[in-house]
C-alpha cells in the first residue's frame, strides 16, 4: 500500500464497471428514519462544511480512495456480492447525514437492507480515459449526504481488473482505505473459490467490525468528562498559550497571504531505502527511543536550521482504533489529534535531542484521549477567537503499513491510497513505512513560489535522516547552516511520474 497522488495510480483502460444499491436498497435508504444517536464530531464538522461548499457552488472534494489490482477475469456478480457484504460489516457505510440549519443528523440502514450490483457504465478505451472518469465519480458520487456516500467500480480486462472506492470522509480515513479493498478482495476470493452454500459465513454480515455509534457515543461521553476539566484539557490550553493560541503552522513561509489558500500540487520525497530504515531504527534506540520519536527530531532539526526555531511544535495524528475493543479493522473516521512540543536547545546532535521528543510523543498520546471538540473548547477557553480555532493546522501523520493485515496480500501490496485534492495554506506530511522504503507525501499550495520552499525543506529533511542512517548521528546546526548542495530528492507530484 503507497499513499500517493490519484492521478499516479494508472490502472490500464478496459470496461468500465459501477456497482450501485440496488433499487429496493435505495428505496429503504431514503425511507429509513433518523437516529436519536449522537453523530461523531468530526463527521458534524465535515458534513456541515460541505453543505456549505455545495451551497456556494463548490465541488465535493473532501473524499478519501484507494485502487489495487485483482489477476483473474472479473466476476460482476460476485464483486457486487463482496461488497455487499463487505457494507453490512460496517455500520458507518449504511449511514447517510442529513444537515437542516448547521444540525446533522445520522441515517442507519439495517443490514439486511444492503444490495449492491454491478453493470458496464463505459469503455475507457486508453489509459488517459481512466483519470478523468475517476474524478467525475467521486466528484459526484461521494457526499454523503445521500446513500451511499461512496463510489465503487472495477476497470475489468482479460486476465485482470481493477478496483477502486472513494468515500467521503465523514465515513472514512485513511486507515480505513488502507484496509478497505483489502477486505473486499479477500471476500471476493472466497465467493469465486467456492460455492458460497458451502460457507455459511460468506452469506451472512459476520464478523461485524466495530460500530460507528457505539463510537460516537462513547467520544460524547469523554467530550463531557473532558469539558467539566481534566488534567488533559489544562495542558492542552498551556501548549496553545505557549504558542499565542496559534495553531502549528508549517515553518517557512509559503508566500500566501492570511486565509488565503491554493489549488493542491503533491510532493513526495524517497526519504529511506531498507538498509537506511535499519540503520536509522539502530540510531534511534541507541539513543534510548524509537523509530517515530527519530522522526519528530529530524523535523524539529530541519526547522532549527531553516526556520530558527528553538522549539517543535506540531500537531500529530492518532488513529484511535488501537485504544477500542473490536475496532482494529473498522469503516470510519476514527481519528483524533494532538499537539507535540518539545524544545531544541540544549540537545547539539540527534541523539540528544531523542528523549526529548520521546517525553514529547508519550505527552502527545496522553493528550491524545482529549476528543476533538473538547480540545477545541479548551483553546477557546483559553482565550483563542474563533478563526483561530478554525484554521487547519499543519498536521504530521505517520503509518507503519507492516502491521495492517492485509501487508501479506497481493491486493494490499498493490494498492494506493489518495485523497480528493482541493485547496490548502498548509503542506502537511504523511510519512509512512514499509518493508522496504520511509517516504513522505505532502499536498502543498501549487503555486511556483510554494513548490520552491517546500521542495526545500523536504531535501533538507531526506539530507537529516539519510545523514543519520549513515552516521548514527548527526550535529544540529544553526539557522543559517541551510540545505548543502545535492540531488532534488522532492519530484512535484504528477500524472504518469
Amino acid at each position: 500500500m503507497r499513499i500517493t497522488a490519484m492521478g499516479n495510480w494508472r490502472p490500464q483502460p478496459g470496461t468500465a464497471v459501477r456497482f450501485d444499491p440496488t433499487a429496493r436498497c435505495r428505496a429503504a435508504a431514503v425511507a429509513t428514519p433518523a437516529q436519536a444517536a449522537p453523530v461523531t464530531f468530526l463527521a458534524q464538522n465535515h458534513v456541515r462544511g460541505a453543505a456549505v461548499a455545495r451551497a456556494a457552488g463548490r465541488t465535493h472534494r473532501g473524499y478519501l480512495g484507494s485502487g489495487t489490482e485483482i489477476d483473474g477475469d472479473l466476476d460482476t456478480a460476485a464483486l457486487g456480492r463482496a461488497l455487499t457484504l463487505f457494507v453490512r460489516r460496517h455500520e458507518v457505510l449504511r449511514t447517510w447525514f442529513e444537515c437542516h440549519d448547521a444540525e446533522v443528523t445520522a441515517h442507519l440502514l439495517d443490514p439486511a437492507d444492503i444490495e449492491f450490483a454491478g453493470h458496464v457504465d463505459r469503455e475507457l478505451a486508453t489509459a488517459d480515459d481512466v483519470h478523468p472518469y475517476l474524478i467525475d465519480r467521486f466528484d459526484r458520487e461521494t457526499p454523503s449526504d445521500a446513500f451511499p456516500g461512496f463510489a465503487f467500480g472495477a476497470i475489468s480486462r482479460p486476465g485482470g481488473f481493477a478496483i477502486f472506492l472513494a468515500c467521503d470522509h465523514a465515513l472514512s480515513d485513511g486507515a480505513s482505505q488502507a484496509l478497505a479493498l483489502d477486505e473486499i478482495a479477500q471476500i471476493y476470493d472466497e465467493l469465486t473459490r467456492t460455492d458460497e452454500h458451502d460457507h455459511p459465513a460468506t452469506n451472512t454480515a459476520a464478523p461485524t467490525a466495530g460500530g460507528y455509534f457505539a463510537y460516537a457515543a462513547a467520544e460524547a461521553e469523554s467530550t463531557a468528562a473532558h469539558l467539566a476539566g481534566s488534567p488533559q484539557t489544562r495542558a492542552w490550553q498551556d501548549i496553545f498559550r505557549r504558542h499565542d493560541l496559534q495553531m502549528p503552522r508549517f515553518p517557512l513561509d509559503l508566500g500566501l497571504g492570511p486565509g488565503e489558500t491554493a489549488q493542491v500540487t503533491g510532493v513526495e520525497v524517497s526519504l529511506l531505502d531498507r538498509p537506511g530504515i535499519v540503520a536509522f531504527d539502530a540510531a534511534c534506540r541507541a539513543a534510548g527511543g524509537r523509530f517515530v520519536d527519530g522522526i519528530y527530531a529530524a523535523i524539529a532539526i530541519a526547522d532549527r536550521e531553516l526556520a530558527g526555531n528553538d522549539d517543535y511544535y506540531g500537531m500529530t495524528v492518532f488513529n484511535t482504533r488501537a485504544a477500542l475493543d473490536g475496532y482494529a479493522t473498522a469503516q470510519g473516521w476514527f481519528c483524533t489529534f494532538a499537539p507535540v512540543e518539545f524544545s531544541v536547545t540544549g540537545a547539539s546532535t540527534f541523539a540528544e535531542l531523542i528523549p526529548a521528543a520521546h517525553a514529547a510523543r508519550r505527552r502527545a498520546r496522553d493528550l491524545a484521549t482529549v476528543p476533538v471538540a473538547a480540545a477545541l473548547a479548551a483553546i477557546a477557553a483559553a482565550g483563542a477567537t474563533p478563526d483561530e480555532i478554525i484554521t487547519a493546522p499543519n498536521l504530521l501523520s505517520y503509518i507503519d503499513f507492516r502491521w495492517f493485515p492485509g501487508t501479506s496480500r497481493e491486493a494490499f501490496r498493490r494498492g494506493a491510497l489518495f485523497t480528493g485534492e482541493g485547496r490548502t495554506a498548509n503542506a502537511s506530511a504523511w510519512i509512512n513505512r514499509d518493508h522496504d522504503e520511509l517516504y513522505l507525501g505532502s499536498q502543498i499550495p501549487g503555486t511556483p513560489f510554494a513548490k520552491s520552499v517546500a521542495r526545500r525543506y523536504y531535501d533538507h529533511l531526506r539530507e537529516i535522516v539519510t545523514d543519520i542512517a549513515r552516521a548514527g548521528d548527526r550535529r544540529i546546526g544553526g539557522p543559517a547552516a541551510g540545505p548543502r548542495p545535492g540531488p532534488a530528492a522532492a519530484t512535484t507530484l504528477r500524472r504518469g511520474a
